[in-house]
């Protein structure tokens, strides 16, 4: 995707785009924190205003939302849905129990945080962020009740290892997305960034959830952490080696499925039996199907109970799902009004280093969107006419300041923002702190890695 911008002029609806941008989520913010309205209605609101104030016609932010929200549902929803059932199985099964049993006798109390975030870095590796958090949520509670550590010191390190891993590091969209536009090196992508993600993990991960869960003690949440803590008391507990095959079978198929797209011929029989089964909708599903089977039937649970534990693990996640259906239909009528084209035209008329440019660009539209893909994507197409020429480690560090830049600050136009709150049971404010000031670390981070890496290579 490359932008045109030779001839781009701010206009006064750029202004007007940005202002609308910031009254609706300011609104957004104050009717969920100061009138308690459920967050799916506050960013129906918030939508109306940016987009009406934006100039668009009622019928089309009205139909941008339904887009936006059905897209981005149709993306998340089904796997999230998936997720919690998988979650639940291993909940009630003894098999979360039994990982959290394994990890507690291997590290102490000062090194699990450690553990925590070096497990889910593993699990972040081939996974979408949302695919490995309702993969990682019973695990969390579960070492967090039974270590009666904080939840949040066991919580961050496993939300900073996975994001972390999501905004730099190939196969995933966002790096992949600049990669590919840039034309930068893929396996040089990832080994420089794996160097940024490590200091960058330990510091949003253990150093910030330390400091954080000392300052802000948070409890295990009533509706969803009885879900995944519940344990049945008569079944036979699957053993450490099953439960861990149980949970790493997704991230096993996605990661043959990044072989066969980077290392085998496009049309082999194999390379396309492997990219079918990492795709992430059948990959989760057929680890749900052996969850059934290995952790539920063969744990000794009725066949009655499990189908009752599947259908009970969705209900906590409607709220969650309508929220995120939400913000992605903020996302859609800002997109819509032109805020991709606003936030390049900002971008055309300043001179600054392109480590730097390119994650300024990132993180406004970031900002403005919600969405790492939209701002990946536009960031690259934007200057993808100057990395012509680059070198490969000067294109692969580009890449990677474009990928920290699309995690700075996220906030209520963000799906993971609200996964966050409705899993934990948080406040609005508590989770700012606890999620958006996390990802500004990573993001603030990935770009001081970039620039070192820059300078020492350049």
């Amino acid at each position: 995707m490359q932008l045109d911008l030779s001839h781009a002029v701010w206009i006064a609806h750029d202004t007007r785009l940005i202002i609308c941008c910031v009254v609706a989520i300011g609104a957004i913010i104050l009717l969920i924190s100061a009138t308690k309205l459920p967050p799916f209605l506050s960013i129906l609101v918030g939508t109306f205003i940016a987009g009406l104030g934006a100039g668009l016609p009622p019928e089309m932010v009205a139909k941008a939302f339904s887009k936006g929200a059905g897209g981005i549902l149709g993306e998340a929803g089904i796997i999230i849905g998936l997720g919690a059932m998988l979650g639940a199985l291993m909940a009630v099964s003894g098999a979360a129990d039994r990982i959290a049993t394994t990890l507690l006798s291997k590290a102490s109390g000062r090194a699990l945080p450690w553990v925590m975030a070096a497990v889910a870095m593993v699990i972040g590796l081939p996974l979408f962020f949302e695919v490995g958090l309702v993969m990682m949520v019973p695990i969390i509670f579960v070492i967090a009740r039974r270590s009666g550590q904080p939840l949040l010191k066991i919580a961050i390190p496993a939300l900073a290892g996975m994001t972390t891993l999501h905004a730099l590091m190939p196969p995933h969209p966002g790096p992949l997305i600049a990669v590919s536009a840039l034309h930068a090196d893929l396996g040089l992508t990832m080994m420089l960034g794996f160097i940024i993600a490590v200091p960058a993990v330990i510091l949003a991960g253990p150093l910030y959830g330390i400091w954080l869960s000392r300052r802000m003690p948070i409890e295990l949440p009533a509706t969803v952490g009885a879900v995944y803590s519940a344990k049945e008391t008569q079944n036979k507990q699957p053993s450490f080696a099953l439960s861990l095959l149980i949970i790493l079978l997704p991230v096993i198929l996605m990661l043959g499925s990044t072989l066969a797209k980077v290392a085998m011929a496009p049309e082999s029989q194999l390379a396309l039996l492997l990219k079918f089964l990492g795709e992430p909708l059948v990959a989760l599903g057929l680890a749900v199907l052996a969850a059934v089977i290995f952790l539920g039937w063969g744990s000794g649970l009725p066949r009655e109970r499990v189908g009752d534990l599947l259908r009970k693990s969705l209900a906590p996640i409607a709220v969650l799902l309508l929220t995120i259906g939400a913000g992605g239909g903020l996302k859609q009528t800002l997109l819509d009004a032109g805020m991709s084209t606003t936030i390049s035209k900002a971008a055309e008329v300043a001179h600054l280093p392109y480590i730097l440019l390119a994650w300024l660009i990132a993180v406004a539209l970031r900002q403005a969107t919600g969405s790492a893909t939209v701002a990946t994507t536009t960031t690259a197409g934007i200057l993808a006419p100057l990395a012509m020429g680059m070198s490969a480690t000067e294109g692969s560090l580009i890449a990677l300041s474009i990928g920290a830049g699309s995690v700075f600050f996220c906030h209520v136009n963000d799906a993971g923002f609200w996964m966050v709150k409705e899993f934990f049971g948080l406040e609005l404010k508590q989770t700012l702190w606890v999620w958006s000031v996390l990802q500004t670390i990573v993001s603030v981070v990935g770009l001081a890695g970039t620039l070192l890496l820059w300078q020492l290579l350049h």
